[in-house]
This record gives C-alpha cells, structure tokens and sequence, in this order.
C-alpha cells in the first residue's frame, strides 16, 4: 500500500511537469490564439459594435508596445450547425508565449483609453451578457514542409 501511495504521488507530481514541459512552445516563436464569439440570436451586431468600440481599442494599443504582432476578426460566411456555430473569430498572435501568458495589466490601459469607467464597464458588461458562448483556442501554426 505505501508502493502505491508513493507511485501515485510520484506520478501527480512528474507528469504535469512532464506534460507542461512538452506542451511549452519556443519563447521566440510567435504564439497565436484564437478567441470564438457566439452571441445570442439577433446580438451579432451589437455584440460587433460593442467589440470595435471598448476591446479594439485596448487591442490595437497593445499592438503598438508589441505585445501583440497582429489582430483581426473573422466571421463566417455560411451558418453551420447550432452547436458548432460561432459569430466572430478574434485571431491575436502575440510576440511569443511567454508574452501571451505573463500577466498583463489591461485595466491600465481600459482607464487610460476610457476615462468614464461606469460607461465603459456598463458596455463591457453587455458585450458579456449577449453571449451564448465564448472560448479561447491557443493553436499551433504547422510547417507541412518541414522534415520530421
């Protein structure tokens, strides 16, 4: 019994350790992630204007410390099914991963750019509430030209 203990304490250890170890991608890489909107029927565009009027904003200032190499939307064409739909697509790719996972003081700059803070958290607030859905999808760019 004090076998197991040890091996499943041993295991609870390493393998995170293991797995996060693997899974870092290089520090001078750019790392890209995708943001998914759903908003709730009839919200999109709302959802969109809220969207280019408080977050853009703080997004394209920090494009301009570097944090961020590049950002933009995408929307798809076509509809999909209603559990694979999605409204809005924010691709950002961030100067590397360390950049991207750091912590970041964006209420600094959300003062900064908005100085009536009641407006601004009131509209934040609602760009929250008509959703349906939002997740976050840290993806890996693929050389398919590369040699194994």
């Amino acid at each position: 019994m004090r076998r197991l203990l040890t091996a499943l304490m041993l295991v609870t250890i390493v393998v995170p350790m293991v797995s996060t170890a693997q899974l870092a991608p290089a520090t001078d890489k750019p790392f890209v992630v995708e943001y998914y909107y759903k908003a709730k029927w009839g919200h999109a565009d709302e959802f969109l204007k809220l969207f280019k009027k408080n977050h853009y904003p703080v997004l394209k200032k920090e494009a301009e410390m570097g944090r961020i190499a590049k950002v933009w939307v995408d929307q798809p064409r076509y509809h999909t099914t209603e559990d694979g739909r999605w409204d809005f697509r924010v691709t950002i790719v961030f100067k590397n991963a360390t950049v991207a996972n750091e912590p970041f003081d964006e209420a600094a700059l959300q003062k900064q750019l908005y100085p009536d803070q009641d407006t601004f958290q009131r509209e934040e607030q609602r760009r929250f509430e008509i959703l349906d859905a939002h997740w976050d999808l840290p993806v890996k760019v693929m050389d398919l030209d590369a040699k194994p």
